[in-house]
């Protein structure tokens, strides 16, 4: 179902039970899977391709070019999962010539309104960012992380999965899994407990998250000296050994 006052390249690839709303322009090198619905005054342009059943709301950009003074209009691509919902006014950019030649998001995310994502970022699975929050440039965030209204993320930064950031928070730092992080610039106020029990998380896991959190950050120890010690201390703990790992892989450091 195409309108008709749509503008559809001849080139781009449109699946089974997509629909195309009123004064939308979908351009070359465009792929929309099985059944995603694309409402009025939407723009697409290559390389983007869309996987199946996502909701892509009036007046939204995607795959346009990236903000980057470097960029001159070198082929790269946006690649966006399955049960995505993107709300009004929210803007996506390809990637830049500079990063990893792709802007990536996974499944069943939830942007809402005037939320940017640019290039280079990889966005996990099960993800919500609301109201106008920002990712500058080759940000990662991992899965079932929730990113609070009028957020703004500084490039190169990571967001660990299962973490939240309050609204109005700026982060320059990394977020770990399993947080809570509010403030300009952001710190970490504890765990997510409600996110945690709210997919799920057993009692022992979130007990063994919680004792290395307060090794971690309320010893007083060292960095290398409190994860350590939690290495030691929680043996048995895929959650804790996830933590772990992202904090010894941060290049920017950790919100503390």
């Amino acid at each position: 179902m195409i309108h008709p006052t749509a503008i559809i390249h001849p080139k781009a690839e449109l699946d089974c039970g997509v629909e195309i709303g009123p004064y939308c322009i979908i351009d070359d090198n465009v792929q929309i899977g099985r059944d995603t619905k694309v409402k009025s005054h939407v723009t697409i342009e290559g390389f983007t391709h869309i996987g199946k059943r996502c909701r892509i709301y009036q007046f939204v950009s995607i795959g346009t070019p990236p903000q980057d003074l470097k960029f001159k209009g070198e082929k790269s691509d946006l690649i966006i999962g399955d049960d995505n919902t993107i709300r009004e006014f929210v803007t996506i950019n390809r990637a830049s010539s500079h990063g990893v030649g792709e802007t990536r998001m996974g499944n069943n995310n939830f942007l809402m309104a005037y939320c940017h994502v640019a290039h280079d970022c990889k966005i996990g699975n099960n993800i919500v960012m609301a109201n106008a929050a920002t990712l500058a440039g080759h940000i990662e965030i991992e899965d079932y992380a929730i990113i609070g209204g009028l957020v703004a993320i500084h490039q190169f930064v990571k967001v660990g999965e299962y973490s939240i950031i309050g609204g109005k928070s700026a982060v320059s730092k990394d977020v770990p899994p399993y947080m809570t992080a509010v403030g300009n610039r952001a710190k970490l106020f504890g765990l997510n407990l409600i996110g945690l029990r709210r997919n799920n998380f057993s009692d022992e896991a979130i007990t063994n998250i919680k004792k290395a959190y307060r090794i971690i950050f309320k010893s007083g120890m060292t960095l290398s000296s409190a994860l350590e010690k939690v290495k030691l201390e929680i043996t048995d703990s895929n959650e804790v050994s996830k933590l772990v790992r992202f904090i010894e892989g941060s290049e920017r450091g950790i919100c503390r």
